[in-house]
């Protein structure tokens, strides 16, 4: 089995917060399994990790958590999850606009680098 797990979260997005329960729930499955998750949040994806936005989204009309819980659930787990730092700049954030679970900025090579690791699986969402 591999060691690693890199969620990248791209189309799961606040525009598209029916898509955003599955890659912390699937990040907190794996976390359980004693694999190493990291979660990297590229282009709009980002704004999940800014205060306030998570917690005003639900990924569906009978979901009774919002989106900021699974994100904690997954934290909490031991995902860690990193902000692209071009996307920050795009944004307009800064590390003290972002939820306290956040590990910080990751760039495209760090995501790269370990997406290229022989114990590593990729998973887009």
């Amino acid at each position: 089995m591999k060691k690693h797990l890199v969620i990248v979260c791209w189309a799961a997005n606040p525009e598209n917060a029916k898509l955003c329960a599955a890659p912390f729930f699937h990040a907190a499955a794996a976390a359980a399994m004693d694999v190493e998750v990291e979660v990297y949040f590229t282009s709009a994806a980002v704004l999940l990790l800014k205060r306030g936005v998570a917690e005003n989204l639900h990924t569906g009309p009978q979901a009774r958590e919002n989106v900021y819980a699974f994100m904690q659930k997954a934290s909490q787990s031991g995902a860690r999850f990193f902000a692209c730092s071009q996307a920050l700049s795009e944004y307009g954030l800064m590390p003290a606009d972002l939820i306290p679970e956040s590990s910080g900025a990751a760039g495209a090579v760090a995501y790269v680098a370990r997406g290229l690791d022989d114990d590593c699986v990729t998973v887009v969402y």
